[in-house]
């Protein structure tokens, strides 16, 4: 008869060798997991942090590059006021038998054509006659006696421009004393 029967061989110190290596591997998976779990917060607080700064960067940057469109053609905007101030001028002073004539008729329709196209770019003339004299807005160039006028804008020597929230040019202004 053959006996299919191996004997079990049971060593406790083998036993115990392998228990004691599954619980120093144990420890050790345990150990590294929270040295895993700690590196991903850290990560994910890094994470967090560049996505925030990335937003405001690309706040920033879209502010500064609105700003910039908005007052990208003010030097070329404020190099026309000139024009401006000779076509008033033109104006105030046009003989009455040119003011009759088609032609000038002509001229006043480019006079306010350039009016217009300065408006739709944002340009607005600042009101400065009979208001309280702001030195953000008007340039006084000199004080004249004025009973009941102190601090006031008594007349306006050259219109100011403000393009759009901006102070282009400002008004050059007479200013009362009382």
């Amino acid at each position: 008869m053959s006996d299919n029967h191996t004997p079990t061989h049971e060593d406790p110190v083998a036993d115990t060798a392998t228990e004691n290596g599954s619980v120093s591997d144990m420890a050790e998976l345990q150990q590294r997991a929270l040295l895993a779990e700690a590196q991903a917060a850290e990560h994910k607080d890094q994470l967090l942090r560049t996505m925030a700064d990335f937003k405001n960067y690309k706040r920033r940057t879209d502010a500064e590059r609105a700003e910039l469109i908005r007052s990208a053609g003010a030097d070329t905007l404020l190099a026309l006021l000139p024009i401006v101030d000779d076509f008033d001028l033109a104006v105030e002073s046009v003989p009455t038998e040119i003011a009759a004539t088609p032609w000038w008729g002509g001229t006043q329709l480019i006079a306010h054509k350039l009016r217009t196209t300065l408006e739709a770019k944002g340009v607005r003339e600042i009101e400065a006659l009979g208001t309280d004299f702001d030195p953000n807005l008007h340039e006084a160039i000199t004080y004249e006696d004025a009973p009941g006028q102190d601090g006031k804008v008594i007349a306006v020597v050259r219109r100011g421009y403000r393009l759009n929230d901006r102070v282009l040019r400002p008004a050059m202004v007479k200013v009362g004393r009382g």
